[in-house]
């Protein structure tokens, strides 16, 4: 009887994160929804500065944290082995939407593209950025990322298969295609207000700290196999080929 509660937990976990997504979407793109990262009441700037650097600390903390082994061991001693992940989508998509509830915009401009064409150009990246995040997702099993296939799993009575080391498609080019989406995403505006600005660096910031702890823990559990990897493969940027000698873009 525990298992179907556990599935359902897993599916509102996973639809809470998937609405959040689309809402980044338009909150970094100031699209559509009622508060981006541009929009809503102003604020003192020492205000504004620093509950947007709290909220942005509380999301790397949260992220940084309770993704570590350590932190998981220790996790599933109160949270079913099941839930897990799904419990780490939930505090983090959370403490997103507190972000952009909370978020105070700073809207002076850094710089504002004008020309039809650099500003078009702009969009098809930040368009193309937030495609490759979900894309690189879906190569790497998009829905054991965010927890659906451990709570499937267990609905079901089987046991969840080991992680596996695998290089599909833009895996083949650059180690971490989701974080590199990410970025491309954030900075590519045609509008680059002060607030925008602060999210992009500190965001940048946070996901360059994030790898260096997530390429530790990968290096623990795959051992020579990632330390090869990333011998071949470039970390955000591919590596190019000169006279048959690999260098780092």
């Amino acid at each position: 009887m525990v298992r179907f509660p556990t599935l359902v937990y897993g599916v509102f976990c996973y639809a809470f994160f998937f609405v959040t997504f689309l809402y980044a979407i338009g909150f970094v793109g100031n699209l559509i929804v009622p508060k981006s990262i541009d929009s809503g009441p102003a604020a003192p700037l020492a205000e504004s500065l620093l509950i947007n650097i709290a909220l942005l600390g509380l999301f790397a903390v949260q992220h940084t944290v309770m993704a570590r082994p350590a932190f998981k061991r220790a996790w599933t001693r109160f949270v079913p082995k099941p839930i897990e992940r799904s419990t780490f989508v939930l505090f983090a998509s959370a403490i997103l939407a507190l972000l952009f509830w909370q978020w105070r915009p700073l809207p002076e401009a850094v710089w504002t593209v004008t020309d039809p064409l650099w500003s078009t150009t702009l969009w098809a990246l930040f368009t193309a950025g937030w495609v490759t995040v979900l894309v690189a997702t879906f190569l790497i099993n998009h829905f054991e990322l965010f927890g659906l296939t451990q709570t499937w799993a267990h609905f079901t009575g089987k046991e969840p298969k080991p992680p596996e080391f695998t290089t599909p498609l833009l895996y083949k080019h650059v180690r971490h295609p989701i974080y590199l989406g990410f970025i491309v995403a954030f900075w590519a505006t045609p509008v680059m207000s002060v607030g925008h600005l602060l999210f992009a660096i500190a965001t940048t910031g946070y996901m360059l700290v994030g790898i260096f702890f997530e390429e530790r823990d990968l290096i623990a559990h795959f051992g020579d196999r990632y330390r090869k990897y990333q011998q071949e493969v470039g970390m955000l940027v591919p590596k190019l080929r000169f006279g048959g000698t690999r260098k780092r873009a």
